[in-house]
């Protein structure tokens, strides 16, 4: 089948190379190049990156609603579009365009987290399973019929880094059993329960601050689905401390207040409970273990976290 490719980041590689092998890809759609580093210099998003070695036509248009950029698409004559983390909701004249529809990897097991963080969102809120659903795309954000899924245990040393690559070559795997399906005329749609939706909204930087006030199941979960963006973050002195590798240990005493330091971390207590904090880092400084850390900044014990002197 003639198929047009949307996704954006490392996420939907997999699924394209899967595509790439098995199907004509006539075209991939990505997100504009955006600058990065210190140098702020443009970078292409990864599935451009592997476009351009595939030698496939890459669109990069500013708005997906765009008249030109929908009618290149138009031109294409696309069988099927196969969307993964795009990161747009794709306005109906798009969706017309292919003949047998817009297919998308989400990663979750919807109707649970509709958005566009499923997987921080399922490690944040302490879930034990997650997984990929594939679904026809439609108009709403991520509300299309269902038609094919499957689950994943969530590991509790996982992060929102480690389990993306999971979800990633999952959903590449179940894209390819539905493209065969939709080949076949197989493909059996099951619509979503609305009632049953929960949202995955798009992280923001603050969501990564660490209220110490909170039991630290709670902080440990948090801390697991901001890994590695935005990052957990406490304060230390006036200044931003990052910190990883948040683990449940005993432990009481007032929130943010250092309570000693383990072979594996500095703990501090939270609301109920403690945390053991794996690895930190301050302001231009490396990310090191914690035991390297107190070795140039002694934590005795005491030491508040996530306090401004002016608050202490």
């Amino acid at each position: 089948m003639r198929v047009v490719f949307m996704g954006s980041p490392e996420f939907a590689v997999p699924t394209l190379r899967a595509l790439l092998d098995a199907e004509e890809v006539v075209a991939v759609v990505s997100q504009p190049d955006k600058p990065a580093g210190r140098g702020r210099q443009l970078h292409a998003p990864p599935v451009k990156q592997l476009a351009v070695e595939r030698s496939v036509p890459v669109l990069q248009p500013a708005r997906a609603r765009d008249p030109q950029f929908i009618a290149e698409l138009a031109a294409l004559k696309p069988d099927v579009a196969v969307v993964v983390a795009y990161g747009k909701i794709l306005p109906q004249a798009v969706l017309d365009v292919p003949r047998l529809g817009c297919l998308n990897v989400h990663a979750s097991l919807l109707p649970k987290y509709r958005g566009a963080a499923p997987i921080q969102w399922a490690l944040i809120r302490g879930e034990r399973e997650t997984g990929v659903t594939i679904m026809r795309l439609d108009p709403g954000m991520d509300t299309g019929p269902m038609l094919l899924w499957r689950s994943v245990r969530i590991e509790d040393d996982d992060t929102a880094g480690t389990l993306s690559p999971r979800l990633s070559k999952m959903g590449a795997e179940l894209m390819m059993v539905a493209m065969a399906r939709l080949g076949a005329g197989a493909l059996v749609e099951t619509p979503q329960d609305d009632a049953q939706a929960t949202l995955a909204p798009m992280l923001k930087k603050e969501q990564g601050n660490l209220d110490w006030t909170r039991p630290a199941a709670e902080l440990r979960n948090l801390a697991r689905g901001v890994d590695p963006w935005p990052g957990a973050q406490t304060y230390l002195g006036g200044e931003v401390l990052k910190v990883w590798g948040a683990r449940l240990v005993e432990g009481h005493g007032e929130p943010g207040e250092v309570l000693g330091v383990e072979r594996d971390g500095v703990v501090v207590a939270c609301g109920e409970g403690a945390l053991a904090l794996g690895e930190l880092q301050l302001p231009g400084r490396k990310r090191v273990p914690a035991s390297a850390f107190i070795a140039g900044r002694p934590l005795p014990p005491r030491t508040r976290l996530g306090v401004w002197p002016t608050e202490a």
